[in-house]
This record gives C-alpha cells, sequence and structure tokens, in this order.
C-alpha cells in the first residue's frame, strides 16, 4: 500500500495536538502509522512535545536537505526529520502537526498528501494560548467580537 503523509492543520490552540494524540493511541497496534515529534527551536512542554532544536541546527537542517519539510511561524522554526519523507516513500503514513501556509508547497513535494483542518470557536484557541503562556493570546481575547445583539 501506498504511505504519505498527513497534515494536520489549524489555529494555534484549536486542539490539533490532542486529535494527534487520540489518533495515536487508537493506532498503536497499527504499525504503518507514524507519529512523529517535530523538531522546533524551543524547548517542548505540557502542551507539545516536540525535540528542541537550536537554531544554528535548524539553520544547517535547511540547508543540507535534512528536513522532509521545515518552516517558519510565531518567530520559530519548525521542521520534519528527512527520515519522515523515507518512511512514506516506504509505505507508512506520516501524521502531523503542520503550519496551514506551507500545505499547497509540500503538496507540491510530498507523495500523497492528505490534509486535516482543525477548527475552533474563535475564543477557544485564544483561551488556550493565554493559559500556556503564549504570545498572541490576550490580544486576540481582547479582539474578540462582542456576542451582545445591538
Amino acid at each position: 500500500m501506498p504511505g504519505g503523509f498527513v497534515l494536520v492543520v489549524g489555529p494555534s490552540g484549536a486542539g490539533k495536538d490532542t486529535l494527534i494524540r487520540l489518533a495515536r493511541a487508537a493506532l498503536a497496534d497499527e504499525p504503518r502509522y507514524v507519529f512523529p515529534a517535530r523538531l522546533v527551536t524551543r524547548p517542548p512542554s505540557a502542551h507539545e512535545e516536540n525535540e528542541e532544536l537550536c537554531e544554528a541546527a535548524f539553520a544547517q537542517g535547511e540547508a543540507t536537505g535534512g528536513f522532509a519539510l521545515s518552516w517558519r511561524a510565531h518567530g520559530l522554526g519548525y521542521a520534519l526529520s528527512a527520515e519522515t519523507l523515507a518512511l512514506a516513500r516506504a509505505g507508512r503514513v506520516v501524521v502531523a502537526n503542520v503550519s496551514r501556509w506551507v500545505v499547497a508547497e509540500k503538496r507540491a513535494r510530498l507523495p500523497a498528501v492528505t490534509v486535516v483542518a482543525v477548527t475552533a470557536p474563535p475564543e477557544l484557541p485564544s483561551r488556550r494560548l493565554v493559559a500556556r503562556g503564549r504570545r498572541g493570546g490576550e490580544r486576540a481575547i481582547r479582539a474578540e467580537p462582542s456576542r451582545r445583539r445591538p
């Protein structure tokens, strides 16, 4: 069976990592599915499992083709190792949280890309980001449209 990528996209705080954790648990006995840790230029947290990568290592990985895919968002570097591309080509299905802004490019470069878009009411991601101490969450809550009717 052909492998490929399932790219999970949506706004920060919408629940992408939670859905991926649930899928990983549900597919634990299915060796065809792979849930790689993202490489990120920040330490892991209780809300996001990732492998920390310093800026120099990220820049080197991008320059030398050390990543299957990489992107920048919110001032940070994100990547999936080159091994994930080899796994997909060998028939495995790689499931990963990526930026929605890189999907078109990745569809052109990666084998068999499926996109899962996660959505949530605007106030939910904002509150989650505030709870995590992430930039932009407070601003998003203040900018939230009023629910009062005129």
